[in-house]
């Protein structure tokens, strides 16, 4: 083989894909879907062995070996540790869990966030230890690391004493089909279907606290605007909480929460907002604000955690705890039309950064680099 290696056999790459193919997809699972199908997409010299709890649809990863290996209960501690000590491959890659206790040498884990740590009141107490403890060893097991941002990769080397060289940032990517939305009986129609009047500003996600929505509904009552805050998504934790701060600042005609957004909507809805607003206290990876470049809004993020180096130049940014600098961005871009072509601008080049094809490739620089090594 090429490197030097003795023999010609090719390497097995293993990669737990268990958590790809679940039927209500969280982040971290479309982020292991996404980037096993970009990996696949690239023919790497090497087999690639895909596990699964379930038997997968055919079509999702095409040219792999798909070993199916059911089990009832801790799948991945007990399952897929067997399978690793009876017929490990020469590289086992985990993209949205934690490292089975057998496994081999050369190891490569993705590690998303460390949310917990910063909003532990958000977690069960179990859940907190388990992340703890599946992330610490993680982060000492595996050969290297992959992180979704360089804050991340900070928060490895600062809580877990993690070599910061065993560390690579590996952008995930985002929905390609994303574009704006320019055709006005579009625009109007998702406008109806949600109840929005005008003009809004958007915010889209889970309402939850770490997204600082309370303090995004304070800054939007200091505005003197006709424009109407839609907080679209699905109730999480904590959300009565926000409801109530709603009706106690007698906001319950400017500012929307109609609930979930069909897939389908989320494009239109993007499109037709004044600016997508994401004040959110921490994020291991702003997906969010790519998705709103990708549809032509302007952006105004916190300039904390990741989303800094998500939104690049193609943001305002503010100091997620500061009601009144939130409350300016907002107003500027509402009052600035000429700021806002030029935010949407910078969007389209920011988004050139980011490709699950452009992880995928980094990823596979990681993985050659580990199947080098002695």
């Amino acid at each position: 083989m090429e490197n030097g290696r003795k023999n010609s056999r090719v390497p097995v790459i293993g990669i737990d894909a268990s958590r790809a193919v679940s039927p209500q997809p969280t982040g971290t699972e479309t982020y292991s879907l996404r980037l096993i199908q970009a990996l696949l997409s690239l023919n790497p010299p090497w087999s690639i062995r895909l596990y699964f709890r379930q038997t997968p649809p055919e079509s999702l990863f095409p040219q792999a070996d798909l070993r199916v290996i059911p089990f009832p209960r801790l799948w991945t501690h007990t399952r897929l540790s067997w399978e690793m000590a009876r017929r490990p491959p020469d590289l086992l890659f985990v993209p949205a869990h934690v490292l089975p206790p057998i496994h081999p040498r050369r190891s490569l884990v993705t590690v998303h966030d460390l949310g917990y740590r910063y909003f532990p009141r958000a977690h069960t107490r179990f859940q907190r230890v388990y992340l703890d403890l599946s992330t610490r060893w993680n982060a000492r097991a595996a050969a290297h690391i992959l992180a979704d941002s360089e804050a991340t990769r900070a928060d490895l080397v600062r809580i877990y004493g993690t070599p910061p060289a065993k560390v690579t940032v590996a952008y995930p990517g985002y929905d390609e089909s994303l574009a704006p939305v320019r055709d006005p009986a579009a625009l109007t129609a998702v406008r109806e279907r949600y109840g929005i009047p005008g003009e809004y500003f958007l915010y889209l996600g889970t309402l939850q606290p770490r997204k600082n929505l309370a303090r995004l509904v304070l800054a939007f009552s200091r505005l003197p605007t006709r424009a109407v805050l839609v907080l679209a998504g699905q109730k999480g934790w904590l959300a009565d909480d926000l409801f109530a701060l709603i009706r106690r600042l007698g906001l319950e005609r400017r500012v929307l929460c109609p609930g979930y957004v069909r897939p389908e909507d989320r494009a239109p809805l993007l499109s037709g907002a004044l600016a997508f607003v994401f004040p959110s206290l921490y994020e291991g990876f702003g997906l969010p604000v790519l998705e709103a470049q990708a549809c032509g809004c302007p952006v105004i993020c916190s300039n904390t955690s990741s989303l800094p180096e998500v939104a690049g130049d193609a943001a305002l940014q503010a100091p997620p705890e500061d009601v009144t600098a939130l409350a300016d961005a907002m107003a500027r871009l509402e009052n600035d039309p000429d700021l806002r072509r030029e935010l949407v601008e910078r969007g389209f080049a920011n988004l050139r950064r980011f490709s699950w094809e452009r992880c995928a490739r980094t990823v596979l620089q990681v993985m050659e680099g580990l199947l080098e090594e002695n």
